[in-house]
């Protein structure tokens, strides 16, 4: 192989990528822009959650476990004492991302391993500020905004 034969076959390598590249760009984009956005689904509750309440409610009080919780949404709903129950956001205070699960008496942020007691106050770091709280109340046997 001479000198030209191998620039001429990395010409048409890199020349090949560059095409290539553009062609995987335009698929990725081709009838986005006219296209509606897709619709948020319904929320249906998550593995924390047993499924959501009819009207307002967020969760049935005999669906948050005494020293547990349940995350509907944008607020988690602790049970910290029998018959005390607590809303706070659902919003990790180190990097804004959804905490995940209630368990083993702590409320768990899968990003960077934050974990809040039920009260929101910050158990194990990064975090260092508390989970907002959220007005909750209970009516009848509904845990509701308030």
């Amino acid at each position: 192989m001479t000198n030209d034969e191998s620039v001429l076959t990395r010409r048409s390598v890199v020349a090949g990528a560059v095409v290539a590249a553009a062609a995987l760009s335009a698929c990725s984009t081709y009838g986005k822009e006219n296209a509606a956005p897709a619709p948020n689904p319904a929320p249906t509750g998550n593995p924390t959650t047993p499924g959501r309440p009819a009207g307002n409610a967020l969760a049935k009080t005999a669906d948050i476990p005494v020293g547990g919780g349940v995350i509907v949404g944008d607020t988690v709903v602790t049970q910290p004492s029998a018959g005390t129950f607590v809303g706070l956001s659902s919003t990790c205070t180190h990097a804004g991302c959804t905490v995940a699960s209630v368990s083993g008496g702590t409320i768990n942020c899968p990003c960077h391993g934050s974990k809040y007691k039920l009260d929101g106050t910050v158990s194990n770091g990064p975090a260092t500020k508390a989970l907002a709280a959220k007005t909750v109340r209970v009516v009848g046997d509904s845990v509701v905004p308030g």
